[in-house]
């Protein structure tokens, strides 16, 4: 069976038990200030098992997109190393609000592994907490798995989503895959068993019986109703059923390795040095899609900075393997090709994620180098020296001048022998901030109006954990002289909304809303502006000017300065056939009357962007009112 099959399989399976299939949920949870990512099937129905919402069904199942590397699900420093470790992954899984619970839960998954896809029962196992009677009760009366494969854990078998939220004990189903599979022989020490931490036993799935909440003191308490949040890995079910040796060797990564391999000149196989490599690059590659596809970008803060350290680890690995060129944009394609048809969202924004790719990619090329050279520099001299850690001083180096993420510096040096010294770094890291804190500068404040916090003034950065949240803007300069609220500058030009700039307007006949990129202080003044313009520059909706402004602020696209409401729209339309290659120069303008043709940097464009001088060809073309 292909992956595709064995993904469908399972959703017909449910289906045909009463449940509604669903979409996968964005990788970013919705409203969710305890979690940077969507890291299992049942982060989506969170406040449902919390009694807080409600769906129209009391049976689903789906397919879900997953991301483990923050928090208490962290996988990142196991990828690469082992056959069965990823960032990315999906997890099928079948859920009950308030409906079934433990005996068909239990009964379903026996059923689905044993007579559907047919998996020998004498090689599997099921684990079930400590105290949960019932549960153990329940294999041993509902199935006919062997009563001496039925065991008991404790932490392995309850199940918590993070430090807080809904959990409760679980019922785990693995599989013995023989001795050959043991990826610890070399370990005298080591014993193969149920959670005994090598490859030969397996989890495949996991039955969580949802039934208490933790709060943020530890403590737990009854939900008021019990519910079943199920989970498989895919990864791991398509090893099985596909009859191959490690996750990577399925259909849907094998796409993705074999890019790696075409690009390096490597074979999967040959050495156990190139094999991280290629494993390395096939997860990272699966992972940064499916974050650009989401709309997260690289930063230096909260999730995008997870998407940075992604890009970053997989370009060193690309080094290793002889890569001396961008290389991870191409990988996308394969991720494309391997899983455009469960998730058209990858396929439909493949140019865009490729252009993103790229870009951080060259960005980091141009440090990488001279970043490594000083780190193998640094390692032979701790090596002189007899030193066992990497000086915290060296690491924040790395980080604050060559852009090296720590644990990137951290899985180099591992590699020789030697730790980090963190407290060091994040005492290098605290001087920093104190000396920017201290500095108090305003930079570029002709250009880009910003908003100052100086003394005792502070702001806190929360975009990790929400997606909307409501500030006071506490200084502002605007002209040179600072102020606490927007200033309308320039003049209203016939049939044009009013102008609003930092800067002195230099003809009335000037655009009617000037936005400098990458500078939320301007797009608050021409938010404002649209407000108390009465609408006039309304022909830009809401959501336009919230994706205009992602792009630009990221400066992933265009570099320059934007002006109008058709100017926003304009770039939306051209950005969207893709038009404006990256790194352009977009200057649209408006005047009182119609719109004219964009400027000449615009036009040495591979496929200029034209908007209709006529204004009302120009508002048919744009969707303006």
């Amino acid at each position: 069976m292909t992956g595709d099959q064995i993904r469908e399989g399972f959703l017909d399976f449910f289906r045909q038990r009463g449940h509604t299939v669903v979409p996968s949920a964005p990788l970013v949870p919705e409203n969710d200030p305890s979690l940077l990512f969507t890291n299992a099937g049942m982060v989506p129905f969170k406040q449902v098992f919390l009694g807080k919402e409600t769906r129209p069904y009391r049976r689903a199942a789906n397919s879900q997109k997953c991301l483990r590397i923050s928090g208490k699900h962290n996988d990142l420093e196991q990828v690469g190393r082992d056959t069965y470790h990823h960032t990315f992954f999906e997890m099928l899984g079948n859920w009950s609000f308030g409906d079934y619970y433990k005996r068909e839960a239990i009964e379903w998954a026996w059923e689905l592994l044993t007579k559907v896809w047919k998996l020998p029962k004498d090689k599997l196992y099921a684990t079930v907490y400590t105290t949960d009677d019932e549960a153990a009760a329940l294999w041993a009366g509902r199935t006919d798995v062997g009563r001496d494969r039925i065991l008991r854990f404790e932490a392995e078998n309850f199940w918590e989503m993070g430090e807080t939220g809904p959990c409760g004990p679980c019922s785990e189903i693995h599989i013995d895959r023989g001795p050959a599979a043991c990826d610890r022989r070399a370990d005298e020490t080591h014993r193969c068993a149920v959670n005994g931490g090598c490859a030969r036993y397996i989890e495949l799935w996991n039955l969580v019986f949802i039934q208490h909440n933790r709060d943020a003191e530890g403590k737990l308490s009854d939900l008021p109703a019990r519910h079943v949040d199920t989970g498989m890995g895919f990864e791991r079910i398509c090893t099985v059923l596909q009859g191959v040796g490690d996750n990577y060797a399925i259909d849907v990564l094998r796409t993705v390795v074999e890019a790696g391999e075409r690009l390096s000149g490597k074979r999967y196989g040959a050495t156990e040095r190139d094999d991280v490599s290629l494993r390395v690059i096939a997860d990272h590659g699966r992972a940064v899609t499916f974050l650009v596809a989401d709309h997260i970008l690289p930063s230096n803060e909260g999730r995008g900075y997870v998407l940075r350290r992604l890009l970053r680890r997989a370009a060193r690995h690309g080094k290793l393997l002889g890569l001396e060129r961008p290389f991870l944009h191409e990988v996308v394609g394969a991720v494309v090709q391997a899983m455009g048809r469960a998730y058209p969202e990858v396929a439909q924004q493949h140019r865009r994620i490729a252009e993103v790719v790229k870009g951080e990619e060259e960005r980091f090329s141009a440090t990488l180098d001279r970043g490594l050279a000083l780190l193998s520099s640094e390692v032979e001299k701790a090596r002189a020296a007899k030193a066992r850690v990497l000086s915290g001083e060296v690491a924040f180096r790395l980080y604050d001048t060559y852009g090296f993420p720590l644990d990137l510096t951290e899985d180099i040096v591992a590699g020789e022998g030697l730790a980090v010294d963190k407290d060091g770094f994040e005492r290098a890291m605290e001087a920093q901030r104190a000396r920017g804190r201290g500095a108090q500068r305003f930079a570029d404040a002709e250009a880009a109006p910003e908003m100052i916090a100086g003394g005792a003034l502070a702001s806190r950065f929360v975009g990790d954990r929400i997606v909307e949240w409501e500030s006071e803007v506490l200084a502002l300069l605007a002209d040179g002289q600072a102020t606490r609220a927007p200033r309308m500058l320039g003049f209203q030009a016939s049939g044009a909304a009013p102008i609003v700039t930092g800067r002195p307007v230099p003809a009335p006949s000037t655009i009617a809303t000037a936005i400098r990129i990458g500078n939320p202080a301007s797009w608050r003044l021409a938010e404002t502006a649209r407000d108390e313009s009465g609408g006039l520059i309304g022909s830009v909706t809401d959501e336009q000017i919230l994706a205009a402004y992602r792009l630009l602020a990221s400066k992933e696209a265009v570099f320059g300065e934007l002006a109008s409401a058709a100017g926003v729209a304009g770039l939306l339309q051209a950005r969207e056939a893709g038009q404006v290659p990256a790194g352009s120069l977009v200057v649209c303008t408006i005047s009182g009357n119609g719109l004219k043709e964009p400027g000449p940097a615009i036009a040495a464009a591979p496929e200029p962007v034209t908007i209709p001088a006529d204004a009302a060809a120009a508002a048919a073309a744009l969707g303006l009112r």
